[in-house]
């Protein structure tokens, strides 16, 4: 099982605060697999090493370099740590602070030494879908399921969710065909499953009130347009799962909604290239890191899509203007790491992802708000 920390925008913003003379940012791909826990404490050695080698080129404080090294040492030592992990692994060194993220997607290994952290490659797993509920739906039962990526899945309990749908219409069942004004027949059994849909929908209003976490509707037909007519909650997903769940464990119900967010997520960025394109003539795009630098400093942009996995050294100024660098070192930072922190802070959309999702194939594409 994986064991991951998926962090949220108040963890990111924090972490794009930090200003420090020596912040030291190490991503490395690790195991899941207890047994390989020795190959991945030496990999952290071995970054941590190379971070350490640039301070000193740098003429870093000796002590900063010293305390540093501590906490890396303290980290790799952790035999519970390495215990529990997931398939890449985040470690966030100052003098005085360390934090760490276990992460679900596969990153590349490196090292970033600068006066703030390197965060691009965190966006990942902010920017595809790692949790969601999914609503188990038939006549004769309902549950809600909670679905992670570092927890197995569970049912929530939901304050006054009905038991079922005869229940909820106080009737014995709804195959009851006695005629009650309107109420018979199948079109009777619709009116029953309506109201039975919309208790529910009632009940989930308290627990999802505010969240953005994705819905999954498992349920057969009729149930499922039905209470798809009443639903409320504006995050359901459109692409539900058919047939009856009762014959799905919590945990089949989890390993199917996996392909259901891969699939939403791949939706979602079809119709922001499809975006991309429809700006390109209004001249609110741009692909050049330059030109993305100052819109991102001055809040012009509404949608980045950054690689991931690419370093562009260099500098950016208040104005935003670029000096790029042949070499990254602790001199420099991350340019379009810093270009996704500006944005994100100005309340763009921020995608992390490889090169061949991004619009032009380059380091980065953006989406402006204006032209600029």
């Amino acid at each position: 099982m994986l064991h991951v920390d998926i962090p949220s925008r108040t963890d990111i913003e924090r972490l794009i605060a930090v200003r420090a003379p020596a912040c030291v940012s190490i991503f490395l791909r690790a195991s899941p697999v207890t047994q390989d826990a020795q190959k991945d404490r030496i990999e952290l050695k071995n970054l941590t090493s190379a971070a350490l080698d640039q301070l000193r080129a740098r003429d870093a404080d000796k002590r900063a370099i010293a305390a540093i090294e501590e906490a890396a040492d303290d980290l790799i030592d952790d035999d519970d740590f390495w215990r529990f992990q997931a398939n890449s692994l985040a470690v966030f060194v100052t003098p005085d602070t360390a934090c760490t993220f276990r992460l679900p997607n596969r990153l590349e290994s490196m090292v970033e030494v600068s006066d703030r952290f390197y965060v691009k490659p965190l966006l990942r797993s902010v920017t595809v879908p790692q949790s969601a509920f999914v609503l188990a739906l038939a006549q004769g039962s309902v549950r809600l399921v909670e679905v992670s990526a570092d927890m197995p899945a569970f049912a929530v309990k939901v304050d006054g969710m009905p038991k079922d749908a005869a229940s909820a219409v106080g009737k014995a069942s709804i195959l009851d065909r006695s005629p009650s004004g309107r109420v018979q027949g199948s079109e009777g059994q619709k009116v029953w499953l309506r109201q039975y849909a919309r208790q529910v929908d009632n009940a989930l209003r308290d627990l999802l009130g505010g969240r953005e976490t994705p819905l999954i509707l498992a349920a057969a037909p009729p149930l499922d347009a039905i209470f798809r007519s009443v639903n409320t909650y504006a995050h359901l997903v459109d692409e539900g799962m058919r047939g009856n769940p009762e014959a799905l464990s919590d945990a089949e119900l989890a390993q199917a909604s996996r392909g259901v967010l891969d699939r939403l997520h791949r939706n979602e960025l079809d119709r922001l290239h499809a975006l991309f394109e429809s700006r390109v003539a209004q001249g609110r795009t741009t692909m050049d890191v330059a030109h993305a630098a100052r819109a991102a400093t001055f809040g012009a942009v509404d949608v980045l899509f950054v690689d991931i996995d690419a370093v562009v050294p260099g500098t950016i100024d208040d104005e935003g203007r670029v000096e790029f660098s042949a070499n990254a070192s602790a001199a420099s930072y991350g340019v379009v790491d810093q270009i996704a922190a500006r944005a994100w802070l100005t309340g763009a959309r921020v995608l992390g992802e490889r090169r061949a999702d991004i619009p032009g194939g380059g380091d980065l594409a953006a989406i402006l708000r204006y032209p600029f």
